[in-house]
């Protein structure tokens, strides 16, 4: 298995994206055959199972012009009622955070074509700091230039409720950072982490020639009728049930397609990513998940990374000589967060910290996959 340069990785799907924007200049037309080809996953991963994976990756992520500047727009993290805890009412995620790629698009495409997205980005051109406090349960925002607000924000004082953020812009205009908070906050429109790692699993299936909600559906207990994939939560993954095998999580005996399990403070695990690729010449672990902790430009769907010695392929992921690259930050600064980096949360240790489960409907799948 060949592992493509980590730069190249991280910008693949964003120069995907970004052929729409030559496609019409035929004096560009060899710089967009380029693009084209850099953009095909089978360029960068080959044909076998990390090509597929990665193909399954960039449908939740898509390049748009918005107020002149190319942006990489990710899903972004459904909120799983986090934020509706001082409320007496919940606030209802499209699809549940359960929904496939092309649907929340289709609602993205939407939000991100009305008039008030457009003067919500006008409204971060002023020129002049100012805070947007966002109202989630009216899906609403305001502009604040009150400058005690400001030196409050600028100092670190942050006065945000879970369900109502406060974020500090420049006024020189929007970042992706700023259209993610405007498609999570108005258009409560996102996938959860266990949806996020059945879409990317199901389409993998698919590829191989299995319906995974077909051949998963009787264990999950769908209904006649009913979608799987509203079912396939992390409580699946983390369960005893016969399609869940345990991994010995030594490094030398994971595959890609396995999911990581990840424990929340109280030890319950709660958080599910999925392992992309394991290069074992060069010791590095592409995994991807969907979580709204990571640094701002990277929240929603993202790869992560961890880095381990190949000499030594037989330390487990909870060995504290491995390098996990994602830090942890709080969805909007000065909101509270636990750990440091998802190596420190899979380590922790209550309950007996993070486990890598396989699902078994899908081994034949991996095998087919990766003698391509």
């Amino acid at each position: 298995m060949r592992l493509a340069p980590l730069y190249y990785v991280r910008f693949a799907a964003w120069f995907a994206g970004l052929i729409f924007l030559t496609a019409n200049a035929p004096f560009l037309a060899a710089q967009t055959e380029a693009l084209v080809s850099f953009s095909n996953p089978a360029n960068l991963w080959g044909s076998g199972i990390e090509q597929v994976l990665e193909e399954a990756y960039r449908q939740c992520i898509r390049t748009r012009i918005i107020a002149g500047r190319v942006m990489n727009i990710r899903l972004p993290f459904a909120m799983n009622n986090d934020r509706d805890l001082m409320l007496e009412t919940t606030m209802d995620m499209v699809g549940d955070g359960k929904g496939s790629p092309q649907m929340l698009w289709e609602a993205t495409e939407e939000i991100l074509a009305s008039d008030d997205f457009a003067d919500y980005i006008n409204a971060l051109s002023s020129g002049r700091e100012r805070v947007v406090i966002f109202d989630m349960l009216e899906r609403s925002w305001t502009i604040s230039s009150d400058m005690l607000l400001i030196a409050r924000m600028r100092a670190g004082s942050y006065t945000g409720l879970p369900h109502r953020p406060y974020i500090l812009t420049s006024g020189r205009g929007a970042l992706e950072s700023d259209v993610y908070n405007y498609i999570y906050c108005i258009g409560h429109i996102g996938l959860d982490c266990s949806g996020f790692v059945w879409n990317i699993l199901s389409y993998t299936a698919q590829r191989g020639g299995v319906d995974l909600g077909r051949e998963l559906s009787r264990v999950l207990g769908v209904p006649r009728g009913g979608d799987a994939s509203r079912y396939a939560g992390t409580a699946f993954f983390s369960s005893s049930n016969p399609q869940i095998i345990n991994v010995s999580d030594e490094i030398r005996n994971l595959r890609p397609a396995d999911v990581l399990l990840f424990r929340d403070i109280e030890g319950v695990i709660v958080h599910s990513a999925v392992i992309q690729s394991i290069d074992f010449s060069r010791g590095v672990i592409r995994y991807l998940q969907c979580n709204n902790v990571a640094q701002a430009d990277e929240r929603g769907v993202h790869d992560s990374y961890i880095y381990f010695n190949p000499a030594n392929p037989s330390v487990s992921l909870k060995d504290p000589s491995l390098h996990w690259s994602q830090k942890r930050f709080p969805p909007f600064p000065g909101e509270d967060i636990s750990w440091a980096d998802d190596g420190e949360r899979y380590r922790y240790r209550l309950n007996g910290g993070g486990r890598v489960v396989r699902i078994r409907a899908l081994i034949p799948v991996v095998e087919r996959l990766s003698t391509q």
